[in-house]
């Protein structure tokens, strides 16, 4: 089974509109609401594939209250702990201009709501062999929560997989997961850098690779993804989308690895499946939805190449 961390979850509203008016009214022309936050994504995906997935987190008020009957709908098994604050509202509009995004932070967590859910993580993680850990932490809770979970998650013999941004990254990179999955802003602010070439990230994420972590998927939206451990860098070449919709494609990436990786299946399997749900996310108008038929599809359309570059110290090029 898979098990799923969403600290911070939301109800998602996306907006579609022509045009974004501002200092004006705005009519839209579409409405999408669903069980939101990175976790919620993956545990959705995941579903849709076939999968047995145990839910755990934070919810809170009225708010928490609809998630908690959306996991219900979607046969998502109910572990989040029931804290006092109310679950935020997150606002994504799509027009023409591009994407918008407004977001609330989310309630602050006590130190017994916390002490609660490390409880209920010790009971997940023994009938759970992937730990899936997605997005931002909320108020109360350290910096350093991550990797916390994540030794604990590597005591047991299990995998940790962990898509997160800023301090929480640094820091759960720290507890050696098993997997990171940051896109090409998020690894260069894990770096510490600005801007860093394909070549440069692919070394510092051998790097990171040589401390412990098992790999490195960077995503990189319509260029693909690449996927580097200490021994491989293997690149995705994807087909090109005419209507994308970004939201919650980085977490159908993370679900179809995930999901991949427990049914055993080859390195360059697992690239692939988790490219194709990536691409069948963003073909489609709900957040954190697939179609396996459509995975299956853009699936036989993505290539996988190794990457080399003799020792790592110059520029790669394809076989």
């Amino acid at each position: 089974m898979i098990a799923t961390i969403t600290l911070n979850p939301a109800i998602d509203i996306r907006y579609n509109l022509p045009v974004l008016h501002l200092d004006d009214v705005n009519r839209v022309t579409a409405v999408d609401k669903t069980a939101g936050g990175k976790g919620l994504n993956v545990s959705r995906v995941l579903s849709q594939l076939g999968v047995k997935v145990t839910c755990t987190g934070f919810l809170g008020g009225k708010s928490g209250e609809w998630i908690a009957g959306q996991l219900q709908n979607y046969n998502l098994i109910n572990h989040f702990v029931e804290i006092r604050g109310e679950t935020r509202f997150c606002l994504a509009i799509e027009s023409k201009e591009g994407h918008t995004e407004i977001l609330e932070q989310g309630p602050e967590i006590s130190e017994n709501e916390r002490e609660e859910f490390l409880k209920n993580f010790d009971t997940i993680l023994e009938s759970n062999n992937y730990i899936v850990g997605s997005g931002s932490l909320p108020y109360g809770i350290g910096s350093d929560f991550y990797r916390d979970l994540i030794e604990k998650t590597k005591q047991k013999g299990k995998y940790f997989l962990l898509d997160s941004s800023g301090e929480s990254l640094a820091q759960g990179v720290k507890g050696k997961p098993f997997l990171i999955k940051p896109n090409r802003e998020e690894f260069c602010k894990l770096i510490g850098l600005n801007q860093l070439s394909i070549e440069d990230m692919i070394l510092h994420a051998r790097e990171i690779c040589q401390k412990g972590t098992q790999y490195v998927l960077l995503s990189l939206g319509k260029e693909g993804a690449i996927l580097i451990s200490e021994n491989v860098t293997l690149q995705a070449i994807i087909p090109t989308l005419t209507d994308v919709h970004q939201v919650g494609s980085g977490d159908s990436m993370l679900a179809g690895f995930a999901f991949a990786h427990s049914k055993g299946y080859s390195i360059e399997a697992i690239l692939k499946w988790s490219c194709a749900c990536g691409i069948s996310n963003a073909a489609s108008e709900r957040t954190g939805s697939v179609e396996l038929t459509k995975v299956q599809h853009y699936f036989n359309l993505i290539k996988v190449k190794e990457l080399t570059g003799g020792d790592y110290g110059g520029k790669y090029s394809l076989f």
